[in-house]
């Protein structure tokens, strides 16, 4: 009896679990069973199904964080570096390590590239200021030279003499000043002097 009550038992507990995998939602059996997505491609479509908004942006982030890379139309994958605004092409949905070390050197060198040419772009702005600044001291110098040029050269002053003889002729003394009748009473006096003192009369020359 006891075996019989034994298998019994065994059987309704088959039976309850049978009946619990009936009875669990689809949804659940399908989570069970589904395999995982592969690559990016494959995890996208699968979060496009997700009954809300917000479960799929958080699906479609999850799946940007598993796979790196995006199939290529004709077969295999391509990895973008933002870093470098550039494409490499991998062999599967994530660089290898050997891939990303590639990817790494090629960082490295675009690095490199990028302060070649900031150094190069300041020392062409360099020469052109410093080219500028040139032309600039030339035009404020040919500026100068032409306002040099176009003072005028100051007259010379007359002598004192011409200056005190145009007075004397452009102003005439006064009449019967002493400086006015001076000269003509040295000269009255003269006269008189040659009447009383003739000058001596010089010998005949002999023939």
């Amino acid at each position: 009896m006891s075996a019989v009550v034994t298998s019994r038992r065994a059987a309704l507990l088959l039976v309850l679990a049978a009946g619990f995998f009936l009875l669990a939602p689809g949804h659940a059996e399908a989570q069970w069973w589904k395999r995982a997505p592969v690559d990016f491609e494959e995890c996208a479509d699968a979060a496009e199904k997700a009954a809300t908004k917000a479960e799929k942006t958080a699906a479609l982030a999850d799946c940007n964080a598993k796979f790196a890379g995006r199939r290529k139309p004709g077969g295999g994958y391509s990895y973008y570096d933002f870093l470098q605004d550039r494409t490499f092409d991998i062999a599967g949905p994530n660089p290898t390590p050997e891939e990303q070390k590639k990817i790494d050197e090629a960082y490295t060198a675009y690095l490199a590239r990028q302060r070649r040419s900031n150094e190069a772009a300041q020392a062409t702005a360099r020469q052109q200021r410093e080219q500028q600044e040139l032309q600039v001291q030339q035009l404020q110098q040919v500026a100068l030279r032409t306002e040099v040029e176009r003072v005028p050269v100051p007259v010379e002053r007359p002598k004192v003499q011409q200056a005190a003889g145009a007075k004397s002729k452009a102003a005439p003394c006064a009449k019967g000043s002493f400086s006015c009748e001076w000269p003509r009473l040295s000269e009255s006096l003269n006269d008189l002097k040659k009447l009383f003192n003739p000058a001596p009369s010089k010998p005949a020359k002999k023939g």
